[in-house]
Parts: C-alpha cells; structure tokens; sequence
C-alpha cells in the first residue's frame, strides 16, 4: 500500500517526538526551563499525531462511501 500524507506526516512527528524523549532520557535538559520547554514539545507532537490520526480516519472512513 503507499504511503498517504498522513503517513508521512505521522512518521515525522513520530521521529521528532522521539528523539525529543531520548534528549530528556539521557538528561539532555539544563535546567528546569528546559525540561518544561521539551515536555511542551513532546505534548504538543502528541496531539497533532492525535490530529493526524483522526483526519486519517475520517478520510479512510469516506474514502470508503
């Protein structure tokens, strides 16, 4: 099956949202600033691929009417 937009987008974010958690897990925050601002980061990419998700859904779901 080929890759839509959804998937390419969700992927993306996906690789970001992680690489996010590996500089928080290897203790890549200097301060607590920095700290909040990755969390924020990772709290925003989690609800855009919530976003992604749902458009993608919706879109599957009339694709198939």
């Amino acid at each position: 099956m080929a890759k839509t937009v959804f998937d390419v987008l969700n992927q993306k974010l996906t690789e970001i949202k992680t690489s996010s958690e590996e500089f928080l897990h290897s203790g890549g925050a200097k301060d607590f600033a920095g700290y909040k601002e990755v969390c924020g980061v990772i709290r925003g990419l989690d609800a855009a691929l919530r976003e992604i998700n749902e458009l993608s859904r919706n879109y599957m779901e009339d694709e198939d009417d």
